[in-house]
């Protein structure tokens, strides 16, 4: 790295957004300046809620920003979705202190996507140099840890060669087979799943609601109002802390447009449920949903159903509904692994970990491949 450097932000602001771009790439929204900005510029990412910006920028001996990272100081683990406070707990007890740490993330967001940022003309071991500069960023400043999660295989795959340790998870994604409608899809499912289906949609849509699918700026500031009530309901049920704020929304749509996707439910005029999506190049992701009131399968419809007929009508290739939920497989959504790399700094916790994990990846890998079986395709059309 001797001809490399490496520079720490504290602000997505200090980046340039065409700069952050040009490494981003368009086809995740999640790691755009726009949607990193605004978890900051709404304060739902600050030094409070526990997330500091320390956004790591890595220049090539050229001097060109060769690779960029989304990267904050964490002093607790809540809301990053890949849990490591037994790590936390065991490296204290032995006198260590884990936190702050280092995490490599979209906050409150488990969805895969890039985390190592590369510009397109980066030379061919940059991932690798980024790799290191991260380790290294942890030995100079006496963090614990650094951890990229929710990464894509391929930056997984990187740090598991520079030393850092993989991880596994799982979630459930719909994949698109060039469905021209709805019921093109399940005519790929086994009668009783396709039936089952049905009688859920049908039940949904004759509860007396009304259902729209929003855009960008046809989201009215009332919609994100109700919206935040629904977020909030959600949290409360779950035990949870609402970390995001009543302004992150209408400022993330004002900044993503037509990428932000919400679709809403009405009793006569007033919203009783909606689920927020982002879209990108050739995925929707679905992430926050709320309602007020009981109404028969209403959660499938707006979070899954709807989804895959948004999906088919703009050919999408995939619905990402999210962490957890077993009950979306007989839905049409198949386990899919998720990836995250780890690096601890003091070695006796790096081998305790290391063992963990390698005992747990092929109980995941074993667990996805019996989640599969569970599959509601016909065996003559499974994905």
């Amino acid at each position: 790295m001797a001809d490399w450097s490496v520079t720490l932000h504290n602000s997505i602001h200090d980046i340039p957004a065409q700069e952050w771009a040009d490494c981003a790439g368009p086809d995740n929204p999640f790691v755009s300046h726009d949607f990193l900005s605004a978890l900051e510029d709404s304060g739902s990412v600050q030094r409070e809620t526990g997330w500091l910006p320390r956004h790591v920028c890595l220049h090539s001996p050229d001097g060109q920003l060769a690779a960029t990272c989304p990267a904050y100081l964490k002093g607790h683990s809540w809301g990053e979705y890949v849990f490591d406070q037994g790590w936390a707990r065991a490296y204290e007890a032995a006198g260590g202190q884990y936190y702050p740490k280092l995490q490599i993330a979209v906050p409150f967001t488990p969805a895969p996507g890039p985390r190592l940022l590369v510009h397109p003309s980066a030379p061919p071991e940059t991932r690798a140099v980024l790799a290191d500069a991260l380790r290294q960023i942890c030995a100079d400043t006496g963090l614990s840890s650094a951890h990229v999660t929710f990464c894509t295989e391929g930056d997984s795959a990187v740090l598991a060669q520079r030393g850092w340790l993989p991880r596994l998870g799982v979630q459930y994604h719909w994949h698109n087979r060039n469905y021209a409608t709805f019921d093109d899809f399940l005519a790929t499912l086994s009668a009783r799943k396709r039936k089952n289906i049905k009688r859920e949609r049908r039940d949904a849509n004759n509860a007396g609601l009304t259902f729209e699918t929003l855009q960008g700026a046809s989201i009215t500031p009332a919609d994100w109002q109700a919206f935040y009530q629904f977020y909030q309901n959600t949290i409360d049920r779950k035990w949870g802390s609402a970390y995001l704020t009543p302004e992150f929304f209408p400022l993330m749509a004002q900044r993503l447009g037509e990428r932000v996707v919400l679709m809403l439910a009405r009793h006569g005029t007033t919203p009783v449920a909606a689920a927020l999506n982002l879209m990108g190049t050739n995925t929707l992701y679905g992430r926050n949903w709320g309602c007020e009131g009981n109404w028969p399968f209403l959660h499938f419809e707006l979070c899954y159903y709807r989804a895959i007929d948004f999906a088919i009508a703009h050919g999408l290739q995939r619905v990402e509904a999210g962490a957890q939920g077993e009950h979306k497989i007989q839905r049409g959504y198949l386990p899919s692994l998720t990836h995250s790399a780890h690096w601890l700094q003091s070695p006796p916790l790096r081998e305790a970990v290391d063992r963990f994990l390698q005992a747990e990846r092929p109980a995941m890998q074993a667990e996805a491949q019996t989640l599969s079986t569970l599959s509601p395709y016909r065996q003559d059309s499974t994905p």
